[in-house]
């Protein structure tokens, strides 16, 4: 099982392999490139597509935006992130359809290990992130490892997403919890 293969089943993994630092330099190469973009420029669609592979034309990310990767981020049609959104996606990140993603929001997937000795190697776990259809985050909003939110859900702005969130709730926060039922 090579690096990749650990980083995307939950493994610890050496994140200083050869092959994860590749990506890592590509994925930062092209978010610098971002910074200096609006999301109408030209050669905006060019870059945010080498950078995450698959993304629907309906789809927008306003710049600046940071990942780990890019491949590893999966979005649905019509989904739009605004400005200043950090996605580390060493585990998958999903985000369903017509979903909206606030200003300064942080998906982030790694965990590094809980012994301090351990935690000095260049070594992380990570867990996906699922956000389905419809959700809302508001600004500011930290989803954390493993988390999945529920399709049509609202999480208000600067919560902090420890744990999930069932389909139609509206959760606020830190940590989050369901606060209503939206049907």
């Amino acid at each position: 099982m090579n690096g990749f293969d650990k980083m995307r089943s939950g493994k610890f993994y050496d994140f200083s392999d050869k092959e994860t630092t590749e990506s890592l330099i590509h994925a930062n190469q092209l978010c610098a490139r971002l910074q200096t973009m609006t999301a109408m420029d030209a050669d905006y669609r060019t870059v945010i597509e080498e950078l995450i592979p698959g993304i629907p034309a309906s789809s927008t990310i306003n710049p600046p935006f940071h990942c780990d990767h890019g491949h590893g981020i999966r979005l649905g049609e019509n989904v739009f992130v605004n400005y200043g959104c950090t996605m580390l996606d060493g585990g998958l990140i999903t985000i369903g359809a017509h979903t909206l993603i606030g200003p300064n929001c942080q998906l982030v997937t790694p965990n590094h290990p809980i012994d301090y000795i351990e935690r000095r190697k260049p070594v992380e776990k990570c867990s996906p992130i699922t956000i389905g259809e419809d959700c809302w985050l508001g600004a500011g909003v930290i989803v954390c490892p493993g988390v999945t939110i529920g399709a049509r859900s609202i999480i208000g702005a600067g919560s902090v997403v420890v744990k999930d969130i069932p389909e139609d709730s509206v959760a606020v926060g830190n940590p989050a919890r369901v606060i209503k039922k939206l049907k």
